[in-house]
């Protein structure tokens, strides 16, 4: 046995001594757990969605719609956005600001909920309101409906009793109804006691105590068993019969196969990213095959070399995301053919940044084994955070201020850009922009890095 030993030390000793598999071993997966902790909210007080941005535009002078306002901007799973422009010339929102700014590229939010001024009208008894959508994400799309139900019928009663106040004044006019009002409010104070002008401040705002009713029908514990689930679901079919909510999809309205057309992107992008990376650490493989000795022993620089890995990298890369759109198309349905000429150029962009990627890694690397762990690592991280695997809105805010600077998070708004929401290249320039400057500077990196490296020693 004592070979065995012997031949086991050997192995331990080689292992300790590859700092790349000691990383790859234990020190990679324990920052992978960590980051992914960080990203998904463990342990801290409020999980699950945070902050994902909704447009709320308030075109109603009544003083529920103000508080409804007040009610989703205290729900903190929603970041509600109010005001555009520039900040020392902010305005508020308006009506005719949101579809153009959820159809631009990097939109900053996709959901929209407008308060008009007939919210409440003194010809119809119930609410009118309006529900605008980019749902390209099926996930966030269900979590942002479940939501505002929640908020919106929370504040039904008191807009209910607004409805019925304005319905009132239509029918007895204005006198009539006060005398009506002051003698319910009369009636509520003597038999139960209470201050007769609060009482009647209230009846007029609308409160009559419906939301008692709707917070013994919604508060958990109240109504259990099968009776309390009835009453709580008679309570919501009542509200949603009495709220109208117009519902229009400002983006995506015609896309065949809207589940497929919103994954395969970033799919596509870190399958992308692994056969790039792999395919950047083979120039370890040439240097240790001499190689490179040989060319640059011909009329051959150092910078021809790099730039042919770029350009071998861009190709390979745009054919591997052209053949996997395709299978996408014939698997899923996704219209590829439409939108070809500015699915490729956005294919291309993208596959130059993740080249340049892939260039960098090998060029900080010591060994294959090294740029592998980090391939693994920083792919895994951007595809985490870049929006590939889940809702960029889910994430704790500080996480979601890292989303943009990924190249995995632009790519999927390029691709998003064309087969989601059909835009043209004008619209599309900002994404490949960015894009290209991801390619530039990181190339230009690694290039400097190269140089000053042994990769060619």
């Amino acid at each position: 046995m004592r070979p065995v030993f012997v031949l086991v030390r050997k192995d331990l000793t080689n292992f300790l001594r590859n700092k790349a598999a000691v990383s790859l071993t234990f020190a990679i997966p324990f920052a992978m757990i960590y980051l992914f902790g960080q990203i998904f909210g463990i342990n801290q007080k409020d999980s699950g969605p945070s902050g994902i941005p909704i447009a709320v535009v308030n075109a109603s002078t009544n003083i529920a719609a103000a508080k409804l306002v007040d009610a989703l901007k205290s729900e903190n799973s929603l970041r509600i956005i109010t005001e555009t422009g520039p900040k020392e010339k902010r305005r508020p929102l308006t009506e005719s600001d949101l579809r153009p700014m959820m159809q631009a590229a990097g939109a900053d939010f996709r959901f929209a909920i407008v308060i008009p001024e007939d919210v409440i009208s003194d010809t119809r008894l119930g609410l009118h309101l309006k529900f605008l959508s980019n749902p390209r994400n099926e996930i966030e799309t269900q979590t942002v409906n479940g939501l505002l139900q929640k908020t919106i019928f929370s504040n039904v009663p008191e807009l209910l009793g607004a409805s019925l106040q304005a319905r009132a004044k239509n029918f007895l006019g204005d006198a009539s109804l006060n005398t009506f009002n002051r003698g319910i409010a009369n009636a509520i104070a003597g038999a139960f006691g209470g201050n007769i002008d609060e009482i009647l401040a209230r009846i007029e705002n609308g409160n009559f105590g419906f939301d008692q009713l709707t917070k013994a029908a919604t508060t958990p514990g109240s109504n259990t068993g099968t009776a309390g689930a009835d009453q709580k679901s008679a309570m919501a079919d009542v509200f949603s019969r009495i709220v109208r909510i117009d519902t229009e999809q400002v983006v995506g309205a015609k896309v065949k196969s809207p589940m497929a057309t919103a994954l395969v992107g970033g799919w596509a992008i870190q399958f992308l990213l692994f056969a790039l990376s792999a395919s950047a650490t083979s120039l370890f493989r040439e240097r240790d095959a001499g190689i490179f000795q040989r060319l640059l022993a011909a009329p051959v620089t150092r910078a021809q070399i790099l730039w042919s890995k770029f350009v071998y990298g861009v190709l390979l890369g745009l054919v591997q995301l052209l053949v996997l759109f395709f299978a996408a198309g014939l698997l899923f349905g996704i219209e590829i053919l439409p939108h070809l000429p500015l699915l490729a150029l956005t294919c291309v962009f993208a596959a130059a940044a993740c080249t340049s990627f892939g260039m960098l890694l090998a060029a900080v690397s010591s060994s294959p084994e090294a740029a592998s762990g980090l391939a693994t690592f920083t792919i895994m991280l951007m595809s985490a955070i870049g929006g590939a695997w889940f809702p960029i809105s889910f994430m704790p805010q500080f996480i979601q201020q890292f989303s943009k600077l990924t190249l995995v998070y632009w790519s999927m708004e390029g691709f998003s850009a064309v087969l989601w929401a059909n835009q043209g290249f004008v619209q599309l320039l900002p994404i490949l922009s960015i894009l290209g400057g991801i390619a530039v500077v990181v190339m230009s990196l690694a290039v400097w890095r190269f140089n000053r490296g042994k990769i060619f020693g």
